[in-house]
């Protein structure tokens, strides 16, 4: 596995020591990263009480996710607004709601489906002036304001590691889960400044990678 996130609470191995049964490679903390991405969402649109959340029913991990998301909402005082997204044709009514209930920002949870569709995911949070963020950096490749999480070349890079050891007789049951040590912000000035957003310098200088396309 490469990019699956919280495999051992969600029961997918039995520990990350020693997964068990005949899957191994790399997993990722995704429950913790949600509560550190409204965080980040927050300190870089200053004033924001109401957020949007998109999130995927039938991904097994967005269930615990939204638990711990609701908890760091409470403790930050953002309110946030659940918005179930199926598929494709669900985006422009999650969009919809967003502007009905004047909701500030936008969290994506880590999602194979609305990553796939993170281009047209973009162009409708930018009309709706709609600051986003989510998990990976190619999120803000696609016009993302941000995003905080492991580098997906990293975590390819550690499964093609479990692979090399397997093809010369490791056991995946003993072989370790491996998580990623670091994590990486990434913004794009270019769609802040599409939004009218000013990100902070606060934050600017947290960030390992900032986005600017020129002539734009």
């Amino acid at each position: 596995m490469m990019v699956f996130a919280d495999t051992a609470q969600l029961g997918f191995v039995a520990s990350l020591a020693r997964p068990g049964g005949n899957t191994t490679g790399m997993s990722f903390p995704f429950t913790d990263l949600v509560d550190k991405q409204l965080e980040l969402l927050r300190a870089s649109v200053p004033g924001i009480s109401r957020v949007g959340v998109l999130w995927n029913p039938d991904n097994a991990g967005h269930t615990p996710a939204l638990k711990d998301i609701q908890s760091a909402g409470q403790a930050l005082g953002v309110q946030l607004q659940l918005l179930e997204v199926r598929g494709p044709g669900d985006l422009e009514a999650a969009f919809s709601a967003m502007k009905r209930e004047r909701a500030s920002a936008v969290v994506v949870l880590w999602d194979p489906m609305l990553y796939a569709h993170s281009g047209r995911l973009m162009r409708l949070a930018i009309a709706n002036r709609l600051p986003a963020i989510s998990t990976f950096r190619e999120f803000v490749a696609a016009g993302g304001l941000m995003a905080y999480g492991p580098n997906l070349a990293d975590l390819f890079r550690g499964a093609a590691s479990h692979v090399h050891k397997i093809l010369k007789g490791a056991r995946p049951a003993e072989l370790p889960v491996e998580r990623p040590t670091k994590f990486e912000l990434t913004i794009n000035l270019t769609t802040a400044k599409a939004l009218g957003l000013a990100i902070p310098q606060s934050v600017l200088i947290r960030a390992d990678q900032v986005i600017e396309q020129e002539g734009r």
